[in-house]
């Protein structure tokens, strides 16, 4: 399906920004791991690329507001569309020279959302979606989210509270709970991935807790054109407000939600 004008903006900011990313990536897969030196190279990685999502989208689109990862909110004279950018989605992975990160972009119109794209440069996958268009891969496949309607045959994925996050009791309670039902766990690293392979079938059923809008954003759009169903942890539509998700097929999401949805006791 040809890319509409807004795509192409989209697309042509994360390839410029993906490009500076794999430089980057090829040069810290090199460096000795140690706290300084690696931690500064992918915090100066990441902020070149939000540099460049930042100068192109801006071109393109003057006057667009932006919710950035490190940059904060900027108000622009435009304040109908704001773009929410992750520039690298998956730090410790590229930290570590692990080939799963992801540049996100969405963008919301009068509050909603309306476009997403996420970005592996290392595969060159490019999952995007526009409301109302579909999502596709490459702008060739178009994606659907899986067809499986049993958790025992269902991959569902997650993120893990790591070293000064909280969150870790209730998700050894979660967890523990989840693996009594489904075919396996995985952890990737990056929500925008998580989200997209949600999308493209390949996981079942993602949830999280305690993550931010722009690692959300983009996937929302790709997970509801791909016929998903994405919920934030209390069955409403306020994922990026509360920061907690679930995604899925109808199906598979009415059976899991149970499992984790908020309650008094996981509070």
């Amino acid at each position: 399906m040809p890319a509409s004008a807004l795509m192409n903006v989209m697309i042509g900011a994360a390839r410029k920004a993906g490009r500076s990313l794999s430089r980057d990536f090829g040069e810290v897969e090199q460096l000795q791991v140690s706290v300084k030196g690696p931690g500064n190279f992918v915090t100066a990685a990441d902020l070149r690329a939000e540099e460049i999502l930042y100068r192109e989208l801006s071109k393109a689109r003057p006057g667009y507001s932006f919710l950035m990862e490190e940059r904060g909110e900027i108000i622009g004279d435009d304040q109908s569309h704001r773009w929410v950018v992750d520039p690298l989605d998956g730090t410790t992975n590229f930290l570590h020279g692990v080939p799963m990160f992801a540049i996100s972009i969405g963008l919301e119109r009068e509050g909603q959302l309306v476009a997403g794209l996420v970005y592996n440069p290392i595969s060159d996958e490019l999952f995007a979606a526009e409301k109302g268009k579909g999502a596709f891969l490459n702008d060739r496949r178009r994606l659907r989210v899986a067809a499986r309607k049993s958790l025992s045959d269902s991959l569902v994925t997650t993120g893990i509270p790591h070293l000064g996050r909280p969150g870790h009791p209730v998700f050894q309670r979660e967890i523990k709970e989840v693996t009594k039902y489904v075919a396996g766990v995985r952890r990737t690293g990056s929500a925008a991935l998580d989200l997209a392979w949600i999308a493209a079938g390949r996981f079942d059923i993602y949830w999280e807790r305690d993550i931010k809008p722009w690692d959300l954003a983009a996937g929302i759009v790709l997970v509801r054109e791909a016929g998903g169903t994405i919920t934030d942890l209390s069955g409403g539509s306020d994922m990026l407000e509360k920061g907690q998700v679930l995604a899925s097929n109808s199906s598979l999401h009415k059976e899991f939600f149970p499992l984790v949805a908020n309650s008094s006791a996981r509070t």
